[in-house]
């Protein structure tokens, strides 16, 4: 039986809100549940349909404190019953597989549950809410909103099949991705970025293939890294380092196994488990700090913001730490605190993103080939000897995979 609930509210040409929020990503979804469970109205603006925004495929790794602000927000139902415990990594290297036990040295878990799957939920939960979700919004305009206490609203504009649409709002939360809109309307000169490109990027994979083992599968091989990691467990999402500028029609599936296969090898694993490939993508790795992440009331959250290689998980996290922390500024503020805590978001959300940069970083020129000599094939064999033998160094690898305490609780209230 079809569901009556549309795919796409149908929004008035003019309407008022308090949030307007761009974006209908895991950042955007989250922020609109926190602000609902505050008292605090908002709508949803997506360029992208649907089934597009359910079609991503991205990490699967959540933190123990994302998993926990899940829970809070009433949205992990379905996550308690098919998400997965995680309770570590493994590296391999030299032919041999170490497996790190981060639970057992941190106290803490994570949990293996796709950002496609949080989506899903995120969007059954805003429906039942009844507030405005609108995909395929087209030429999505944020305008208004330069001074945090000025006078008069933020505007956003867009159009869609019903015709041409205004929404006035107090602010405006962007959510929108490294190519959204958001941040680009802010004024030029106004933001600044810290950022670093690598010499190569990830060919990744969703195969109907069994786990191979319960955790994540570093391979830190001659000829580049390979990552095997469980989505469920009938489905695994692997990766490959390849060189920048590779195209993705050269790699036809069989030369992807026979890839995945040679790097996977080990001497005290058995063969990889081939099979149907689902999803094939590539990605560049980089490193991108956007700051400040507000321009009067506009807020950038998630990827509009930042940007970290995937060897570390922390992308969909760090989503979640924004929208924690401008959840917990928006509730001070309709709270009667006034707007001290909005002006504050970005020095109190920038340091745990430096934190997710570095370890990100550190993961990734732990991992990968890159250009060099014997000396620094030396010194990158050194440190990973230096983690797998060491319970010190285990625990603090540990303590930063799980995820850093958030800088706020998403509640003001609490």
């Amino acid at each position: 039986m079809s569901s009556a609930v549309p795919s796409s509210t149908v929004m008035p040409a003019v309407a008022t809100t308090q949030v307007a929020i761009i974006g209908a990503g895991p950042a955007g979804l989250l922020l609109a549940q926190l602000l609902h469970l505050q008292g605090i109205d908002s709508v949803i603006l997506e360029q992208r349909s649907e089934a597009y925004v359910l079609g991503r495929v991205r990490a699967g790794l959540l933190e123990s404190p994302t998993v926990e602000v899940l829970r809070e927000a009433g949205v992990a139902d379905r996550m308690a019953v098919e998400g997965v415990e995680h309770h570590g990594i493994h590296l391999r290297f030299d032919g041999r597989t170490h497996q790190l036990d981060f639970a057992g040295t941190t106290g803490r878990q994570a949990m293996n549950y796709g950002q496609a799957e949080v989506v899903k939920d995120l969007i059954r939960h805003r429906r039942a809410t009844g507030r405005p979700l609108v995909f395929e919004a087209e030429a999505v305009t944020p305008t208004g909103f330069e001074s945090l206490d000025g006078h008069g609203p933020a505007v956003v504009t867009w159009r869609d099949e019903h015709g041409e649409h205004r929404l006035t709002a107090d602010f405006i939360a962007g959510c929108d991705g490294f190519h959204g809109v958001s941040r680009v309307a802010i004024p030029p000169g106004t933001i600044t970025a810290a950022q670093r490109s690598y010499p190569f990027a990830w060919l990744g994979i969703l195969a109907r293939t069994r786990p191979t083992l319960p955790e994540v599968v570093y391979s830190a091989h001659q000829d580049g890294l390979s990552v095997h990691s469980m989505r469920g467990h009938e489905l695994t999402r692997q990766y490959l380092q390849v060189p920048a500028d590779t195209v993705l029609d050269d790699w036809p599936d069989e030369r992807i196994w026979t890839e995945l296969t040679r790097r996977h090898a080990a001497d005290d694993v058995g063969p990889l488990a081939t099979g149907e490939v689902i999803d094939r993508t590539l990605a560049p790795l980089r490193s991108v700090v956007f700051s400040p992440m507000q321009y009067g009331r506009m807020f950038l959250a998630g990827d509009a913001v930042h940007i970290v290689p995937p060897t570390g998980a922390k992308g969909l996290n760090l989503a979640v730490s924004d929208v924690s922390v401008l959840s917990h500024a928006l509730g001070g503020y309709y709270a009667g605190a006034g707007s001290h805590h909005l002006a504050e978001y970005t020095r109190t959300s920038l340091p745990r993103i430096w934190q997710a940069e570095l370890f990100s970083w550190q993961m990734t020129t732990m991992l990968h080939r890159f250009p060099g000599d014997e000396f620094d094939r030396g010194l990158q064999r050194a440190r990973l000897e230096q983690v797998v033998a060491s319970p010190t160094q285990i625990a603090a690898l540990g303590e930063l995979y799980f995820g850093l305490p958030f800088p706020r609780h998403w509640s003001f209230r609490d």
